[in-house]
């Protein structure tokens, strides 16, 4: 074996220890916090003096956390629809469209990720107040789409630059409208993109903290929201109970995310193998 090439194997087995490492400390948090949810103590403790259910069947047992549950997932389902449409024409406008100050609207779309979330929280809570929206699923559903659509629009833009474009102009040459092209070239194309922008805008919607905690009242909170209650008035396992099942479910979604995505591109691929 040469020298360059021992150095460059050394080089990359140096890497992937780095990159194994840097996960196991994202990750490091998360597997401590989920033993502490099935401890049988009241009080928060690791590692756990045995295993009990008692927390998750509290949280399920408990209606103020089902409701803000629920009320999380219905701004998630609603912010993720309307995200993902909003943002997929946008991309499209950007990609294919001729667009004035595309530079500006760029810069626009990308503002809620620049921007401190703490500063969008205020500016939406003063406007919100006055629009009589803290606290409606209306305005959770408005601010939730404004923070997820950044990703929405760079997934779309992703799916749109991998695709041949040469595929549409010969739908449009052949007499199919801008619709028509969209509807049968176009979608099917993007659509592993739409599924990850999609289930991207949910997660997003689902975990956000600063926004909801502004935009909130006593009776409409966001399950983050009385998560941050529960750190300030009654720190108990239920807490750590609710951190790992949110942490199963962003895993059960990418997954989920992932195989869909990846039985589409199958697919696409099968029909353009095929051929019409």
């Amino acid at each position: 074996m040469s020298r360059p090439h021992r150095h460059n194997r050394a080089g990359r087995m140096a890497l992937n220890a780095a990159a194994y490492a840097v996960t196991v400390f994202l990750l490091l948090p998360t597997l401590i916090i989920a033993p502490m949810s099935v401890g049988p103590e009241r009080l928060l403790s690791f590692p756990p003096k045995g295993f009990s259910l008692r927390w998750y069947a509290e949280y399920f047992q408990d209606s103020d956390w089902i409701r803000a549950t629920l009320f999380s997932a219905e701004a998630g389902v609603i912010a993720a629809v309307c995200a993902t449409v909003i943002g997929t024409m946008l991309a499209l406008a950007l990609v294919r469209g001729r667009l004035p100050g595309k530079g500006i609207v760029e810069l626009l779309v990308i503002g809620p990720v620049i921007v401190p979330h703490i500063a969008l929280a205020v500016a939406m809570f003063l406007v919100f107040e006055q629009l009589r929206l803290t606290g409606s699923l209306l305005g959770f559903a408005m601010a939730h789409t404004v923070l997820a659509l950044p990703f929405v629009v760079f997934t779309v833009l992703a799916a749109l630059y991998r695709f041949d474009a040469e595929l549409e102009r010969a739908a449009l040459s052949c007499g199919a409208g801008a619709f028509r092209t969209f509807r049968y070239v176009t979608l099917p194309l993007i659509a592993p993109g739409l599924v990850s922008a999609a289930l991207f805008a949910f997660i997003i919607s689902f975990d956000e903290a600063v926004v909801s905690f502004f935009i909130s009242d006593l009776d409409r909170k966001t399950l983050p929201r009385k998560m941050f209650e529960d750190i300030d008035f009654n720190i108990s396992p239920t807490l750590a109970a609710v951190a790992t099942m949110l942490t199963a479910l962003t895993i059960v979604a990418l997954l989920l995310g992932y195989a869909l995505k990846r039985s589409m591109e199958r697919r696409a691929r099968a029909a353009a193998d095929t051929g019409p």
